[in-house]
């Protein structure tokens, strides 16, 4: 299947296509007419209670090829690292914008089972609600810090003993920028407490844009490239206070060195 094509390759960056001066120009309507149109099939499927893993797929490989579309390039690496697991695990990652929520899928669920803890907004937001609610998510509140961690602990559990991988973004919102000291340890307690390997994400998806009005919808910049690496599975041990550092210290390095990339290529 090609939607597999992503997940079949330990690294990708999106081949050099021509995309015309009008793609390019008019870049943010034309990315969210595609997206429009992907999140509607896959809503009126999943209303239906027919919006299984592959259409999950597909719809996530068409959102990598909907950016690629008006000028966006991606490079992903080390996607390999989680295949050969014998266990479910915790994917612990910086959170940039919606893209990742809309690209991950179909780098993981070909290989693993996954899910992802939202807030509670996103299983209520028109259209994607059905979407949301069809992959059995994690729903937290990020009013209550203590108890989002109880719904965590108690809900990602069971989705580890059923097989089932998660994704967390421990950030209380999303962000352009890292700020260590906002990044929780719940991803890290989580894979303790459900005896799962962490695989640490590093990402950079700033060009979707984070809107001043309304966060999902911000402008489109086709010239800065996605960024998407995993690292080498940790097993956390006791507190696993040096298992989160060493997820902080990857995603900072990992960040650190493709912004001076970047402003390097200017």
């Amino acid at each position: 299947m090609k939607y597999d094509l992503l997940a079949s390759r330990s690294d990708y960056t999106s081949p050099d296509r021509p995309v015309s001066r009008f793609a390019y120009r008019f870049c943010t309507p034309m990315f969210y007419a595609k997206i429009f149109m992907i999140v509607l099939a896959a809503s009126r499927l999943a209303k239906r209670g027919i919006y299984g893993d592959n259409q999950w797929i597909k719809s996530s490989y068409n959102t990598v090829k909907s950016l690629e579309s008006v000028g966006g390039h991606f490079k992903i690496e080390n996607a390999h690292v989680y295949r050969g697991l014998k266990t479910p695990c915790v994917f612990v990652s910086n959170h940039m914008s919606v893209l990742e929520t809309f690209v991950l899928p179909c780098l993981i669920q070909p290989y693993r089972p996954v899910t992802f803890v939202v807030k509670e907004s996103l299983i209520d937001y028109p259209l994607f609600k059905w979407v949301m609610r069809s992959r059995n998510p994690i729903v937290v509140g990020r009013e209550n810090p203590r108890q989002d961690l109880k719904t965590v602990l108690l809900e990602g559990q069971k989705r580890l003993k059923n097989n089932i991988s998660v994704v967390i973004f421990p950030q209380t919102t999303r962000s352009h920028t890292f700020d260590p000291n906002a990044f929780n340890t719940l991803g890290v307690k989580l894979a303790l407490r459900g005896k799962v390997p962490v695989v640490p994400v590093a990402l950079k998806t700033d060009a979707w844009g984070l809107g001043d009005k309304h966060k999902d919808f911000g402008e489109v910049d086709p010239s800065r490239q996605v960024h998407i690496c995993f690292a080498e599975p940790l097993h956390a041990k006791g507190s696993g206070k040096d298992e989160h550092k060493m997820i902080i210290d990857f995603i900072s390095d990992k960040l650190n060195t493709w912004q001076a990339e970047e402003e390097r290529s200017r």
